[in-house]
């Protein structure tokens, strides 16, 4: 009587080879489990069976020589996902206030600036303003910025506020002077 489903040929089952071997010397079993090999390159494996890969990974040490101060570099790095990061309110200049949109006013007069309302800041503290708090007050930029930015800014600045867009005005004039000492301050600043 013969069985339904029994196969006597396929029963009998050979031994594979592994896939790939163990990459410890002298083992001949499979390499299932991969390992880095190195910090710098954690992409690039070794293949290990299970024994060998347990020892690997008991014996691996990422920070593998590194000064303390190197360690403690890449951890701060790391606790910021390798992105950069700046110490608060390092961003935040005079013309941070300009981009706030505060209809409630929760956040003081100074998001009002950008619509060409009054900042609410005394005539005595706006003199106290360093020179390059007042440069940074007339570009309405905040650091960090490029040459380049700052050029740019500069240039939208003299075309908008030139006495000759105005008809000789004797305001836009002294406005276009205030505008060149910024643009000097700013380049004296930061990079000269």
């Amino acid at each position: 009587m013969r069985r339904i489903g029994f196969d006597p040929i396929f029963t009998a089952t050979a031994s594979e080879p592994p896939v790939r071997f163990c990459d410890h010397p002298d083992c001949v079993n499979g390499g299932d489990f991969r390992a880095p090999k190195s910090r710098l390159n954690l992409r690039d494996y070794y293949w290990f069976c299970l024994e060998h890969v347990r020892a690997y990974n008991a014996a691996w040490n990422f920070y593998a020589g590194m000064s303390a101060s190197e360690i403690e570099a890449e951890i701060r790095h790391d606790t910021v996902w390798q992105r950069p990061s700046w110490r608060l309110g390092d961003r935040h200049g005079p013309a941070a206030s300009a981009r706030l949109r505060d209809p409630l006013g929760v956040f003081g007069n100074g998001a009002n600036h950008a619509r060409g309302q009054s900042t609410g800041r005394s005539e005595a503290e706006r003199r106290m303003l360093s020179a390059r708090d007042q440069a940074l007050a007339v570009f309405a930029i905040d650091p960090p910025f490029t040459p380049s930015r700052l050029k740019a800014r500069y240039k939208a600045l003299v075309k908008l506020h030139h006495p000759d867009a105005h008809g000789g005005d004797k305001a836009a004039e002294e406005k276009l002077k205030v505008i060149n000492q910024a643009y000097a301050t700013l380049k004296a600043v930061y990079f000269g």
